[in-house]
C-alpha cells in the first residue's frame, strides 16, 4: 500500500467543484426569492 503523506494531495479541482456547487446554490435561492416576491406582489 502506498504511503500516504498529509498535505500532499492537490485539491484545486475538489475546490472548483464546491464553489461552483455554493455558486449555484445561492442562484436558486434567490431565484426561489424573487419567484416568492413576485408571486406575493401580483397575485390577486
Amino acid at each position: 500500500m502506498a504511503d500516504h503523506k498529509h498535505g500532499e494531495m492537490d485539491t484545486t479541482v475538489q475546490e472548483e467543484t464546491f464553489n461552483g456547487f455554493v455558486t449555484a446554490t445561492i442562484r436558486v435561492v434567490i431565484a426561489c426569492i424573487l419567484v416568492l416576491v413576485f408571486l406575493a406582489i401580483f397575485n390577486s
